[in-house]
């Protein structure tokens, strides 16, 4: 594919400095871009790469001084080249239809121009969307819904009852609406609490490999309109995750929580049952949540505290070996001071 750079500026609402009739042939990064690439930079501390690049022309948020080759300058860099790159290779498949070799369920509704790879399962009273690609090995439960335009890659499991909205991505190895973790100890066994709830995936999530989404007890799981979910993530029974949230991988929800919107939970955040997390909450990696966070703040450590004091708390922490010699000093100091006040007197 070639394009000129006005073209995709026009594209991406962004303005040409240069030679808006340069020709554009792909893209890669900034270190292995060569003649007819694009490139981006996201940050000016990596300034320094763009004297070096062989590109034939770049996307910045703003005007460099000694930039020799043409631009795009655009509001947010790494957005507009994620446009760029779809430009060039996000088009849709042609579709499959239903494959011989996949079993479909009674009273099942399936949409337009969908693809239904062999090895898929779906169960009685599903419902697929216009547009939905299952890939081999998916599993879809009875009573499921798949709205249009998702994507779900190889080996997932959707089991029943589950509701999944329009333009969701689930990656492979995921498990949706497993029955969540719940016993009742009596006379010393762990009895199975029945988990009868469902699952609702709202539009536009995308959701990882290897994540296990499990369905309530009673009521909804809800994954809201717009979050994303890395791969090794674990939500519990009843959890509810508000609109636009970034989950990152290793992350552990536990039963009845609830997520606000706007929300962040790094890498390896373990969130204990019947927490609730406000909107534009930020939480670093590793956090313990014990506690309500408000909305609007950022937390870390565990115990989680607010970032100003678990920095002071880290520094403090590398000073402990010092703070215990300047210790032992002082009760040096006092024990000699004690013995010359006995022989004074």
């Amino acid at each position: 594919m070639k394009t000129t750079l006005k073209e995709l500026a026009q594209l991406v609402n962004g303005k040409v400095i240069g030679d808006g009739k340069t020709l554009v042939t792909g893209v890669a990064g900034i270190k292995d871009a060569k003649d007819g690439d694009i490139t981006y930079l996201s940050h000016l501390k990596y300034a320094v790469e763009i004297g070096k690049t062989r590109a034939s022309a770049l996307v910045l948020a703003k005007q460099q001084e000694g930039c020799s080759i043409p631009v795009i300058i655009a509001e947010n860099p790494l957005y507009a080249f994620s446009r760029i790159v779809s430009h060039f290779y996000a088009k849709s498949p042609a579709p499959k239809g239903v494959s011989p070799q996949a079993a479909i369920g009674q009273e099942v509704t399936l949409g337009k121009d969908i693809s239904i790879y062999r090895f898929v399962v779906i169960g009685d009273r599903a419902k697929i969307g216009n547009r939905v690609s299952l890939y081999p090995g998916v599993f879809v439960g009875d009573d499921s819904v798949i709205e249009d335009d998702c994507v779900i890659y190889p080996n997932v499991s959707i089991m029943h009852k589950v509701f999944i909205g329009k333009r969701v991505i689930v990656h492979s190895g995921t498990v949706i609406g497993s029955d969540g973790y719940g016993y009742v100890p009596e006379k010393g066994k762990h009895h199975k609490i029945p988990q009868v709830g469902k699952v609702i995936i709202e539009d536009d999530v995308e959701i990882g490999s290897n994540v296990s989404i499990d369905r309530a007890s009673l009521g909804k799981t809800i994954i809201k309109h717009g979050t994303k979910i890395d791969n090794l993530v674990q939500i519990a029974h009843n959890v509810k995750v508000g609109e636009n949230c970034i989950i990152v991988g290793q992350v552990g929800i536990a039963g009845s929580s609830e997520i606000g919107n706007h929300v962040t939970l790094a890498g390896q955040v373990g969130v204990s049952d019947h927490i609730k997390i406000g909107d534009n909450t930020l939480v670093g990696a590793s956090t313990g949540i014990w506690k309500d966070i408000e909305a609007n703040q950022q937390v870390f450590g565990n115990p989680c505290m607010s970032y100003g004091k678990f920095l002071r708390t880290q520094a403090m922490i590398m000073r402990l070996p010092e703070i215990r010699d300047q210790l032992k000093a002082y009760e040096e100091r006092l024990k000699k001071l004690e013995k010359q006040a006995g022989e004074e007197q």
